[in-house]
């Protein structure tokens, strides 16, 4: 590069290295020392052009940072969900709706697709799939997966995974982790990226459509030389024991569906369980076979035990057995239902799942339940209630270790 004829200019290392950085495609820039003037006396600062930028060549316009990092303004945060993200992202794009149903408590998470994921094999593609976690709570009782694509960064899922058991209350504090990884079957599978997405965003019976870029994974505060397995189940025991440590918090094992009516003409109380969503997996195989057990409390003469059949090998089992207990409305009123979750194993001791108590001394939505079922007799009142690790004082075993 020269200046005036016969003057050879000295090229630092910043203009060696210097790149037009404008969107667009990458190009190097034809005279660089025309974006740094010349100061001074000397010949560098003399004629020649040198202090001034041609006209054919624009001035270098430097975004800010969060603009280069691809952060939004509190503006453009309300328009990310039909954001259209750029295909070149670092770790990829994914598309995907959800639809919450008021009426049947149940959230629909439709997995669409993904564009530009992150290489993860040797041949330059990937294995994705993707699973669904409700935070907080325990991630065996309520994660959900696709199937697996092979051999593209472009995957097309088009699968519908359903939660059952959504209440309001889930909606208003529960936040939903959509993670992508990439499954390897000669090691563990790799994470690719993440999106956590508030259900208090959503509104009843309205679809939202979200196209948002893959996040990494929020840094732990573990040892960089843990592997991605390890960082995995440090991960879950971290929202574990947060959720624990949490005033009047306890660790989430599933939902349970139960019917409840007061018969004026039979006089007692029918209750009805229906099913069970998302329990906790007891067994090495992923599943449990569960079953549910019902007492009345206080339970003077041990007579009000009720068992349901066991369901073998599933994490949602249907019973839709009921149960009568012949009593007067005025006594009822002073007792306790008891509903606990167990796992069915042969040979040793049933694994408790988790258990839920209604009545006057419960809270929330199973004391509202049992005061509307004592309101409304004749009435068949269905509602979901959260399973915890909680074990009651007198469930008919001793608790698991």
């Amino acid at each position: 590069m020269r200046g005036r004829r016969g003057d050879r200019m000295t090229i630092n290392i910043q203009e060696h290295m210097a790149i037009n950085v404008c969107p667009g495609p990458i190009r190097p820039i034809r005279q660089i020392s025309d974006y740094f003037p010349r100061r001074g006396p000397g010949p560098e600062g003399g004629g020649g052009g040198c202090g001034e930028a041609p006209a054919h060549l624009a001035p270098l316009a430097l975004a800010p940072p969060a603009a280069l990092l691809g952060a939004t303004t509190p503006e453009d945060r309300a328009e990310v969900d039909s954001y259209d993200s750029d295909d070149t992202t670092a770790l990829g794009t994914l598309e995907f709706d959800l639809l919450y149903d008021q009426a049947s408590c149940t959230l629909h998470c439709s997995i669409l697709r993904a564009k530009g994921l992150k290489p993860m094999d040797f041949n330059g593609l990937a294995d994705p799939y993707v699973k669904l976690h409700l935070l907080p709570g325990a991630c065996k009782a309520n994660k959900l997966k696709t199937k697996t694509q092979r051999n593209t960064l472009n995957p097309v899922w088009n699968e519908d995974l359903t939660y059952s058991g959504i209440t309001d209350d889930d909606i208003t504090h529960k936040v939903l982790r959509i993670s992508v990884c990439d499954e390897d079957k000669l090691s563990h599978n790799e994470f690719i990226g993440e999106i956590r997405v508030p259900l208090r965003r959503l509104k009843p019976s309205q679809k939202k459509h979200f196209n948002i870029c893959l996040e990494r994974q929020v840094p732990l505060a573990s040892p960089s030389s843990m592997s991605a397995a390890l960082r995995g189940i440090s991960c879950y025991l971290k929202e574990l024991e947060q959720a624990e440590q949490g005033p009047g918090l306890l660790e989430e094992r599933g939902r349970i569906l139960l019917s409840l009516s007061y018969s004026s003409r039979r006089r007692g109380l029918l209750v009805g369980i229906m099913r069970c969503a998302h329990l906790a997996a007891m067994d090495v195989n992923g599943y449990s076979d569960p079953y549910v057990k019902t007492y009345l409390r206080p339970d003077v003469d041990k007579k009000s035990k009720h068992k349901t059949r066991v369901k073998k090998k599933t994490l949602n089992p249907e019973f839709n057995e009921e149960f009568f207990y012949e009593m007067e409305l005025s006594t009822l009123a002073t007792k306790t239902l008891e509903v606990t979750v167990w796992d069915y194993d042969i040979g040793k001791s049933n694994d408790f799942i988790g258990g839920v108590s209604l009545g006057p001394g419960a809270r929330g939505e199973a004391r509202k339940h049992w005061s509307d079922c004592l309101q409304q007799p004749d009435t068949a009142l269905e509602r979901w209630h959260t399973l915890t690790s909680e074990l009651p004082p007198a469930a008919g075993a001793p608790p698991s270790t």
